[in-house]
């Protein structure tokens, strides 16, 4: 995907942060917050304005971090613990609720219309209230099918 960047809006995002090396890290996470991702392009400008760096070690750092999302996700990001504690008690039918109510395919991380991006995690530190979802950083715990689509249903609605 190919992503129209503004480069006036990237200029201000690292004379905000600060154009040092040291601060590559916050420059990509106020770039990832404007675009929902970093765009390839966005690397690339990002490399060749800061002193000290090039386009291969913004890319370098963007990988390294799991923070960090080289695909567009969308408004709302979907994150089904699938660890030992939440898998054995129910986790993956909590997944597949999650996907067919939004519309995902398996595979395929965002849904078309850009509102949701649904991905499984190895843990969220949060086993003793298994099966847990976060949306946006929120916990849901302890979610079965139904719990989960009332709290999408929700969402739907305030996004209509």
């Amino acid at each position: 995907m190919t992503t129209t960047i503004d480069t006036a809006k990237l200029d201000k995002i690292i004379s905000a942060c600060g154009a040092k090396k040291a601060n590559l890290i916050a420059i990509l996470q106020k770039v990832q917050e404007v675009y929902r991702y970093l765009p390839e392009e966005a690397m690339i400008y990002i490399g060749t304005k800061i002193e000290g760096l090039s386009p291969a070690t913004v890319f370098g750092v963007a990988t390294f971090y799991a923070q960090f999302s080289l695909e567009p996700k969308g408004k709302y990001e979907i994150k089904v613990c699938d660890g030992t504690a939440c898998h054995v008690r129910g986790s993956m039918p909590v997944l597949n609720a999650i996907r067919a109510k939004v519309g995902i395919k398996e595979g395929q991380l965002t849904t078309d219309n850009g509102l949701f991006s649904v991905e499984t995690v190895s843990c969220l530190g949060a086993c003793g209230l298994a099966p847990v979802v976060v949306i946006n950083e929120k916990v849901y715990p302890q979610m079965t099918s139904d719990a989960m689509s009332i709290v999408l249903d929700t969402i739907i609605k305030e996004e209509a």
